[in-house]
């Protein structure tokens, strides 16, 4: 274990559907690393995570509803794919609005394959860089931003991956980002 995020904490969000191999390899590189984590959800209780957007994955256990949360207890946003998962948190006023605000702070914030689908709702997007599931690209593209296919793409406070197969360097990534952001007075 070490160290680099010590004393900071992480919301993840998520809902039903959520790919789980994009929430638990983040999850486990920033407690790793020493970060707290707390995932919030449209509901209390579990969600449901999938593999492959198909097959049942288990759950998670949900720490809080992201319409009781707050922006400013958080030091960064860790928002995982699936298409079922940004689907349903791209159509709820709490969750566009958390992540609308998160962004609009310039704390970090990272995306992997269709997690994006939120910032696109949240209209944050314009005249940024990133990468994504291809087919949301369109979408991505349609809300201002400038899509490209690689690993991990970095702009600003956005950090972004094109899905599972980038987990070890997204995760690497994120946790040197989040790390390198500034710390809150």
């Amino acid at each position: 274990m070490t160290n680099e995020l010590h004393g900071r904490k992480v919301a993840i969000l998520a809902t039903d559907g959520v790919e789980r191999v994009e929430l638990e390899e983040p999850l486990g590189a920033l407690l790793g690393a020493g970060a707290q984590a707390e995932l919030l959800s449209l509901h209390t209780g579990e969600i449901n995570a999938r593999q492959m957007d198909i097959n049942p994955a288990g759950t998670f256990t949900v720490d809080k509803k992201v319409a009781d949360a707050r922006v400013s207890d958080y030091d960064a946003l860790l928002l995982p794919g699936g298409t079922m998962n940004p689907d349903q948190l791209r159509t709820d006023p709490d969750a566009v609005a958390f992540v609308r605000e998160f962004v609009e702070t310039g704390k970090p914030v990272a995306t992997i394959c269709h997690g994006p689908w939120t910032l696109a709702e949240a209209d944050v997007l314009h005249g940024r860089r990133l990468t994504s599931w291809p087919s949301i690209r369109t979408d991505l593209r349609n809300a201002g931003a400038e899509v490209v296919d690689e690993e991990v793409v970095i702009d600003r406070q956005l950090i972004s991956s094109r899905g599972p197969q980038d987990l070890p360097a997204f995760c690497a990534a994120i946790i040197e980002h989040f790390a390198n952001a500034p710390q809150p007075a």
